[in-house]
């Protein structure tokens, strides 16, 4: 029988579904079922986006009405699963989203006095504490923040708030890895499609890259409210093989990553996306534009080529050399392929985690039974 020392910690993880594919949501969703597996925490998981069924579905179809139906039914669900959690950790964004999302958690949680971990993912930090005093101030009633970036470290620390570095982790093993030897054919974006990751930028690399190799093709994988305007834009190019696939679900996305023979992003905004990794695993090699801390995961032709945000003639430069030289693709995919596995390995970040919030929990944490203790769970609010 397990002792009290070993009776699981309950986390109320509260973050996006992965009803939107985002990056967040795969994270969160990687994070939960990973504790869960371990043994030492128990995770009940409260969607930001909580679903709307029956009757009331028909208001999803209203667009402010949505939203406050919507915010209400996570309000509910917070109300109901907070009491029973020992930490509450709190996936955040930056604006309109963190007025929705954290805050209510962050304020309620301070209500019931359950110590919150704020996790901030948006590269948008910057701009959004220098804008919002609010806030800052909201951040601060956390516990503490957890960042996976030092970039984003470094921007709490210019608005006076510490940040503790957790990176994002994957497990290389979910992907499937293969060598390019030869020139590249399908180039791979997979972000959603807003302003802020460019995938209009990567459509004009993209026609530049063309003019050159003429048989390249495109797989624009992801959706968002740019897509019909960058599916216009494609046409008013001449591009030809371009594919949108709209949104992809995660096995589905191991084999777009496994098709494709190089990985571009051009975003001008950015923290540490998942998708680079997810590219490194793949052995895909990755060129990127320097946006936010995309450089501290990308070394600029050590494991990957980064050209200046907003820059596409470099940025299409970059990508050529992988066409012109595929032994240089392979070297960088090859170190990224390591980088993975020695820096972004999921063990050290589950410690880190676990480690965490038994420290905020602190020696009062609410016991459970020792019939269950060190069984971990991964239970989802089902509104």
């Amino acid at each position: 029988m397990a002792d009290q020392e070993s009776e699981p910690t309950t986390v109320c993880l509260v973050a996006p579904s992965m009803a939107g594919f985002g990056g967040q949501s795969v994270m969160a969703d990687r994070l939960a079922t990973d504790l869960a597996a371990r043994g030492r925490v128990r995770v009940d998981f409260v969607s930001i986006d909580q679903p709307i069924h029956g009757s009331w579905s028909r208001l999803q179809r209203i667009k402010y009405v949505r939203t406050l139906v919507t915010s209400l039914r996570y309000v509910l669900a917070l109300v109901r699963r907070m009491p029973r959690a020992d930490v509450v950790h709190v996936f955040s964004a930056s604006y309109w989203s963190f007025i929705l999302a954290p805050t209510p958690a962050i304020l309620l949680g301070r209500l019931l006095r359950k110590p919150v971990i704020l996790h901030y993912h948006s590269g948008e930090a910057e701009d959004h504490l220098a804008r919002s005093l609010v806030a800052t101030r909201l951040i601060k009633l956390a516990r503490f923040v957890a960042v996976p970036s030092p970039f984003l470290a470094s921007v709490f620390e210019r608005h006076g708030i510490g940040a503790v570095v957790i990176p994002n982790h994957l497990e290389p093993g979910e992907f499937s890895y293969r060598e390019r030897r030869d020139p590249p054919v399908t180039v791979l974006s997979n972000r959603n499609l807003e302003a802020l990751y460019n995938v209009g930028g990567l459509l004009e690399v993209f026609r530049r890259i063309q003019d050159a190799f003429p048989d390249t093709r495109l797989i624009v994988a992801g959706s968002g409210s740019q897509e019909a305007s960058l599916r216009q834009q494609a046409r008013d190019l001449g591009l030809t093989g371009v594919r949108f696939t709209g949104s992809v679900e995660p096995a589905q996305m191991v084999e777009l990553l496994h098709d494709a023979d190089l990985y571009v992003n051009a975003s001008l905004i950015d923290n540490m996306p998942m998708s680079i990794l997810e590219a490194f695993a793949s052995g895909l090699p990755v060129v990127s534009s320097d946006a936010g801390g995309i450089p501290f995961i990308v070394k600029d032709g050590v494991n990957g080529l980064l050209a200046k945000a907003g820059d596409v003639e470099e940025l299409a430069a970059q990508a050529l050399r992988i066409f012109e030289d595929p032994e240089l693709g392979l070297t960088l995919a090859d170190q990224a392929r390591q980088d993975c596995l020695d820096r972004y390995a999921a063990e050290p970040a589950l410690r880190e985690w676990e480690g965490r919030y038994a420290e905020a929990a602190g020696p009062s944490r609410r016991r459970v039974p020792t019939d269950v203790a060190g069984s971990g769970s991964f239970t989802e609010e089902r509104a």
